[in-house]
């Protein structure tokens, strides 16, 4: 269910009572509306997590950029709190270009994971996604599974590969060294993970 709160006072108060509360974690303001998010279940923080211990392990400790896990991203960083998303994993590689600014990020992320929740809105972020530069875009979906590729071209992020449990074709990034495909597992679908150099290996 989605409710639309145009009372400027009771929109406040539910902006304190969350933040108070502790449960504004997730909350984006899009373009000046803010935006309530619930947290998310069990399974996405668990994939979540998982996938930054992947990045991490692939980028972070073998010094080829930056891992963030839920940042706040920002079209403008002197106005941040106007205009920012909050993706579950953000890949910054040396030399994008990309600033922190303490409390959000702004600039060229190089990989960006969203994991998909019953309601919200992840491809609703893909014009803003391509606004500040995102240069690939994973979804994970899980309703039904699915991993999407997306890759900047000419200003647009263009679905460059699929896959499914059914089909499980691997879609490789341009920009850091792995590849992802979904496979069938006992309780539901794994993320199968590989190093370009056959190294390493995940299935999260």
């Amino acid at each position: 269910m989605l409710a639309l709160v145009a009372d400027p006072a009771l929109s406040l108060r539910l902006i304190e009572q969350r933040r108070a509360a502790g449960i504004d974690l997730f909350d984006e303001v899009w373009e000046g509306v803010y935006v309530m998010t619930p947290a998310p279940n069990d399974e996405h923080q668990q994939l979540s997590m998982m996938l930054v211990h992947v990045l991490v392990d692939t980028v972070e400790l073998t010094n080829l950029g930056q891992v963030r896990p839920a940042i706040n991203l920002t079209s403008d960083p002197d106005a941040w709190e106007h205009n920012y998303r909050i993706p579950d994993a953000v890949v910054f590689l040396h030399g994008s270009g990309a600033t922190c600014h303490d409390v959000c990020w702004s600039g060229n992320p190089d990989f960006v994971i969203e994991i998909v929740s019953p309601w919200d809105k992840t491809r609703d972020k893909i014009p803003f996604y391509e606004q500040i530069g995102v240069r690939e875009l994973m979804i994970v979906d899980r309703d039904p599974w699915r991993l999407e590729l997306f890759r900047l071209q000419d200003g647009r992020l263009s679905l460059v590969g699929t896959s499914t449990p059914e089909e499980s074709a691997t879609v490789a990034s341009h920009g850091i060294p792995l590849s992802f495909r979904l496979v069938e597992g006992d309780k539901r679908p794994k993320i199968d993970i590989r190093h370009a150099d056959g190294d390493k290996n995940w299935l999260i």
